[in-house]
Parts: structure tokens; sequence; C-alpha cells
């Protein structure tokens, strides 16, 4: 009897143990709390035909370099080909093709390998509106402290580039119409914010997108006269 109450008590040490364990376990995966995020800011659409729900932008970390290199690599120029072998490929494709051949494929264009590295991309944050889905943030980069900048000083706006996964308010008819060449299913979104977290957003939506290649980032062509998006603030 007294072997079975200590084995019976050895068993109910163990699930108790067992129990703490798990609840450990699903409280650190649950979500991140704001004092745990990288970035979190408020978000307000301007320009729109009628009201719409504010936007939350949380982010809990910076994509790294490693990251970020697959969407910058989509978007460079495909390197020419060695002098000389250009036209013996060229004529190599057209002798396939007269012999009844399939002729090669044309390489995918910049805006589908940009789309299947998004795709590919670890989520980093969220972008919330209205509703339980949310925007997943791809891509996450801001520009570096200017040099002597004092932390939590402002001395010029921080600049934020994000990218998310699907097109922001493509089911959302007040939202402000987008221009065609901004049909595609993510959406590049660059941020200028002081250090009050207060600034402007403005998007792929109505503007291109280039490589940076100065800060090595993506980024909005030509930002100072795209049309502003979003009103940022904390």
């Amino acid at each position: 009897m007294t072997g079975n109450r200590r084995a019976d008590a050895r068993r109910t040490i163990f699930a108790g143990l067992t129990t703490a364990l798990a609840i450990a376990v699903i409280v650190g995966a649950g979500p991140i709390f704001a004092d745990d995020l990288a970035l979190k800011l408020k978000a307000s659409v301007v320009g729109a035909s009628g009201p719409t729900a504010p936007m939350t932008v949380e982010l809990f970390r910076w994509s790294t370099d490693v990251e970020r290199a697959p969407l910058l690599a989509a978007l460079a120029a495909p390197p020419p080909p060695p002098p000389g072998q250009a036209p013996a490929a060229a004529a190599g494709r057209a002798g396939r093709a007269g012999r009844g051949g399939r002729a090669a494929a044309p390489p995918p264009s910049p805006l589908v390998r940009l789309t299947a590295a998004i795709k590919a991309a670890p989520t980093v944050g969220f972008i919330w509106s209205d509703g339980p889905t949310g925007y997943s943030i791809k891509y996450a980069w801001r520009s570096a402290p200017a040099p002597g900048r004092v932390e939590g000083l402002p001395n010029g706006p921080e600049r934020i580039v994000l990218v998310t996964d699907r097109r922001l308010g493509a089911n959302v008819t007040s939202w402000p119409a987008a221009t065609a060449a901004a049909d595609s299913e993510f959406t590049v979104v660059e941020m200028r914010i002081d250090a009050k977290g207060a600034g402007e957003a403005k998007s792929s939506l109505t503007a291109p997108f280039v490589v940076d290649a100065a800060a090595n980032t993506i980024a909005l062509d030509k930002y100072t006269e795209a049309p502003v998006l979003l009103k940022v603030t904390r």
C-alpha cells in the first residue's frame, strides 16, 4: 500500500509539472505585447471617399539583410549575356523553332519574381484593420540613425519601408482609387515619422517602386511627388 501511495504521489507531481510546462509553452507562444514590439503605430486613411476603420501596424522585428536579399534580387536587372553568346543562343532558339521544337519560354518578369519572393519571406508583423484578418508584413526596413543622432530626440524624420503580402484596401471601395500599375498582390508602404511616431505614409497603390541602391532597400520612386495615403501616429 505504501509503495502504491508513493507511486500515485509521483504520478500526481509529474502530471502537475507537465501541466505547468504546457501552460508556460502556451503563454510563451501567445501574442507579443506592445512592450515587446519593434514598432507599433496607428494609421488613418487620407483621401477616402467615406469613413474607414483605423489601422494598426504591429511589427515583431525588422527583416534581416538575408531575408531582404531575395526581394531586392527579384527587382534587379538580369546580367547581360557574355559577348558573342547572345547571337548563338538566338540562332539556336530559331533553329529549334524552325524544326518544330518548342522555343524557350521567356524569363519571369521582375514583378512575378518579386511576388514569389514576398510569399516565401517570413512574416515579421501585421497591419490590422477592421475584421479578424490582417495583412502580413513580409519586409520591414528602417533607415540607420543619422550621424550624431541622439536616440529619442528629433533631428529629421525616420524612413520606414514595409511590404505586405496582400494589396491594402483591395476590397474596400471607400479607399482612394489605385492606379492601373498598382494591380499587384502586394503593397509597398513607405513612411516618414518623427521621434514621437507621427508622420505620413505613401504606397505603391499610387506610386511606382524601385530599388534604392544607396539605402539598399525597396522604396517608392520619387517619394515627395506621391500622394499621402495614411496619416501615422503613435
